[in-house]
């Protein structure tokens, strides 16, 4: 009986050592990319409380945290952030990346939520990445039913797009020249 005991102790030892593991690098990064996009859409729903609700009723949505410079005639920014689907409930991590050309100075941190009306939308956003181009039109209904979502931008049929800035929300699309793509070491 002791010899079983202790073979069962044994034999659960690792189970119990990868249970009390500290997260890898990446589990960490993902956290905090949760974190981030938890406390996004807070600010998101204080700003504009109508908010919560078209995200809920969505197919899915991504949030994003960015932060871009300007000196003299170039720039550019980064950022990373997480898109989610509702059903099937399942997260992809991704970053992005913009390029600016054109006078000015200027550091801007934004937060940006997507919210994408059907599984095409977001499929299309997670698998072939996304790039707005100086072209990227905007609009002030869906383009179907001529429904607009209140302070947020169409971007694409089905998506809409929230942006916050240290000001608020922002009135103005600034996203262009800037490619969403999937983070290969997070997913």
């Amino acid at each position: 009986m002791k010899n079983l005991v202790l073979l069962a102790a044994i034999a659960l030892f690792p189970v119990q050592l990868a249970a009390t593991a500290e997260p890898t690098q990446a589990q960490q990064t993902q956290n905090a990319i949760r974190q981030s996009a938890s406390e996004i859409l807070e600010e998101l729903y204080q700003i504009k409380p109508s908010s919560r609700k078209q995200i809920a009723s969505a197919y899915g949505y991504a949030v994003f945290s960015t932060f871009g410079m300007k000196l003299m005639v170039a720039g550019g920014g980064n950022g990373k952030g997480v898109a989610v689907s509702h059903k099937p409930k399942r997260e992809v991590f991704m970053k992005m990346v913009s390029v600016q050309a054109g006078l000015g100075f200027g550091i801007k941190k934004a937060r940006l939520v997507f919210v994408f009306k059907n599984k095409g939308a977001f499929d299309q956003f997670i698998n072939s990445g996304w790039e707005f181009g100086g072209q990227a039109s905007v609009a002030a209904t869906d383009g179907a039913s001529g429904l607009a979502i209140d302070g947020a931008v169409s971007v694409a049929p089905g998506v809409w797009l929230y942006q916050m800035t240290d000001k608020g929300l922002a009135a103005e699309l600034a996203v262009k020249g800037t490619k969403f793509y999937r983070d290969p070491d997070l997913n």
